[in-house]
């Protein structure tokens, strides 16, 4: 078994790493955050001058190519640093290159995927319902009803982060009753967010601030036939190697925020100095940090097997639910020690602890709850449904 990333895979994250360091400094993550109701578009700017919107589209389309495990050793180097803020490259590298780079017809790739590489189009996600949650399927009220030319679409999506700043919304709306199985009669729609009808309201939160989570109301929205993405009402079965690649991506970035709990807390504890000496010589702090490093590489083991599975095109539903799960949990008791370890300064907006415990919180319960993912697991065990 070979655990190594290869020799242009460890290039292109020393790559990434040096230019996280010069570019987007963890000093400069605090000053967006700090302007939290301001979408950053100097930071998406700055992924484009980069070419990181292009890792993952083909050659073809002006991208980078690369596969599932190049784009996870970016969302971790990215989150070392910017922690939720990498959201910024993440959702419209899902929404948007993923799902039209999969699914799209050659007229809807050849309109979108360039325009994702050069960073003419932003993305956001409408999928979550106000009634749902992780219950996608069985809380959904959003309908498209089909006219000549389109669709016209009723309801509302929340949680949708960045849609106050997006181009398109990659929307998740019944397009047919489902009879005895939910997860029929969905379809996807490369919905404009500016289109008349949309109306869109940010959600103050917690953490992952700047980056902009909204409810949008659609009230009679007009989509055009030519803006279904994929085979109408079989959106599920679409969505389900999609999602998991979202989940493996989201598990990268819990991997990311370790890097940057544990890098702070080393620093912190030979700096500091108190009774004499640094507090790193402490072996309660000692102990702290070793958890931390353990946690670390178990997830990170954990993410690189999912997302190799799925890059060699093997099922990975499991895997990606489990790294998921561990990489979440881990992360946030990492940041619990880290500011454990830091203490009245780790409870500061000065230092980036905080920033990482926030962040990582709303990762432990979407876009699928750890409880869900715990049920997910189960089931491919062997054990019945737990939920209808």
């Amino acid at each position: 078994m070979d655990f190594e990333l290869t020799e242009q895979q460890q290039l292109f994250r020393k790559t990434v790493r040096a230019w996280v360091d010069r570019e987007v400094p963890k000093s400069w993550a605090r000053e967006l955050e700090r302007d939290e109701h301001h979408f950053p578009f100097a930071l998406f700017d700055k992924f484009t001058a980069a070419g990181f919107h292009g890792i993952g589209i083909p050659e073809q389309y002006g991208g980078q190519g690369g596969d599932v495990l190049t784009q996870m050793i970016l969302a971790r180097e990215l989150a070392r640093s910017l922690a939720g803020l990498t959201w910024v490259w993440g959702i419209t590298s899902f929404a948007g290159g993923k799902s039209v780079g999969l699914y799209g017809t050659e007229e809807q790739k050849a309109e979108h995927l360039p325009a994702i590489v050069e960073g003419r189009e932003k993305w956001a996600i409408g999928f979550t319902e106000p009634g749902g949650g992780t219950d996608l399927l069985g809380g959904m009220r959003t309908r498209a009803r089909k006219v000549d030319g389109g669709w016209v679409v009723n309801g509302q999506k929340t949680w949708s982060s960045a849609s106050h700043v997006a181009d398109y919304i990659l929307l998740l709306a019944r397009t047919a009753d489902h009879g005895e199985k939910r997860h029929q009669g969905v379809s996807l729609f490369i919905l404009p967010a500016k289109a008349e009808g949309v109306t869109v309201r940010e959600i103050p939160k917690l953490g992952m601030r700047a980056l902009g989570s909204c409810d949008v109301f659609l009230d009679d929205v007009f989509v055009p036939d030519a803006n279904l993405l994929g085979e109408q009402d079989r959106a599920w079965y679409m969505l389900l190697p999609t999602l998991n690649n979202e989940r493996i991506m989201l598990s990268s970035f819990c991997v990311g925020i370790m890097d940057g709990v544990l890098e702070d807390a080393l620093r912190y504890m030979q700096e500091r100095e108190a009774f004499g000496g640094p507090i790193g010589r402490f072996q309660a702090l000692q102990h702290h940090v070793a958890n931390i490093a353990m946690w670390r590489d178990q997830a990170e083991l954990m993410v690189y097997r999912a997302a190799w599975l799925q890059s060699s095109g093997r099922p990975c539903g499991q895997e990606a639910n489990m790294a998921k799960v561990v990489a979440s949990e881990l992360a946030g008791q990492a940041a619990d020690l880290g500011l454990q370890i830091l203490g009245g300064m780790g409870y500061s907006a000065e230092t980036d602890m905080q920033r990482y415990w926030r962040d990582v919180r709303l990762f432990r319960i979407g876009p699928v709850t750890n409880e869900m993912a715990r049920n997910g697991i189960a089931e491919g065990l062997g054990l019945p449904r737990s939920f209808s």
